[in-house]
């Protein structure tokens, strides 16, 4: 993916090397002292005690500094999300709607999010209720190493999934399957899933077709790598790497197949209309 002196999103919230995945923590007197030095050197106390649950200057100051090569990859995720903007204000002022922008957090080991502790053994996730996203950059390493899904485009094609699942949430498509979970059984609901799932992959695909005409990103090779990452993630081959058979009815993100299918027919289209697995005998 040509990504090398392209600009990156702001919409970026780095945690990386803070335990905990978020603020550190500052209470009573050392609170107090940093008010007093920040009044006396003129400057506003909240750039250092932020209020809102950002982060501060102070807590910028304490992050440890991180290998160059998790700078790049970090700098590449930022590249991403701002394509991913762009795809999606662009598509979604087609529609007449203003598309809201989502803002991606980047942790290590674990940390806080809206939808409650974020883990690197999670992989990357979407939380709908505080619209972030939450990525350890350890899983560069875990889609080559672990997966078998090396490159680039494989970890793009992970962030324009999960961005595809904050397309689904101002949609309110997220809403509605969540809200139908007490109504269906285990099965049921985890068919329920696959669809959200396979959706948020072609989501993704569509990102792709459009980014490539709007930036020419895309090297030979690129869309190989994301339908690898596709392959190696689907349930049916996990399941069979972790306990060596494979049980459908508990599928919650679709097959390797599916997973592939779906981003390819999103990628080949470009069309949003054409993209409502939950019409789909899935």
């Amino acid at each position: 993916m040509r990504w090398i002196g392209r600009q990156g999103s702001g919409n970026v919230e780095d945690r990386r090397g803070m335990g905990g995945g978020g603020k550190i923590a500052i209470g009573g007197g050392a609170g107090l002292i940093i008010v007093i030095i920040s009044l006396l050197l003129g400057q506003n106390p909240l750039d250092y005690l932020n209020a809102d649950g950002g982060s501060s200057a102070y807590e910028q100051q304490q992050q440890v500094p991180r290998p160059e090569e998790e700078n790049q990859q970090a700098q590449f995720v930022r590249v991403v999300l701002k394509d991913t903007e762009d795809v999606w204000n662009a598509l979604f002022q087609q529609r007449g709607e203003a598309y809201q922008e989502p803002v991606l957090v980047l942790f290590t080991g674990s940390g806080q999010s809206g939808c409650g502790m974020a883990s690197a053994a999670m992989g990357p996730f979407y939380c709908p209720l505080d619209s972030k996203v939450y990525i350890d950059l350890s899983f560069y390493d875990d889609l080559q190493s672990r997966f078998g899904a090396p490159g680039d485009f494989a970890m793009a094609y992970v962030v324009a999934h999960e961005v595809g699942h904050h397309v689904q949430h101002l949609w309110g498509i997220t809403d509605k399957v969540h809200g139908m979970r007490d109504r269906l059984n285990e099965e049921e609901n985890n068919k329920m899933s696959v669809k959200l799932e396979l959706q948020a992959d072609f989501l993704a695909g569509v990102w792709a077709h459009h980014n490539q005409k709007l930036n020419n990103i895309l090297e030979p090779g690129d869309i190989e790598e994301a339908l690898n990452a596709a392959n190696a993630i689907g349930d049916d081959r996990l399941q069979k790497q972790s306990q060596g058979y494979v049980v459908p009815d508990a599928f919650t993100h679709g097959t390797s197949e599916q997973r592939m299918f779906w981003f390819k027919k999103g990628f080949e289209t470009g069309d949003i209309e054409q993209g409502d697995t939950f019409r789909e005998d899935l």
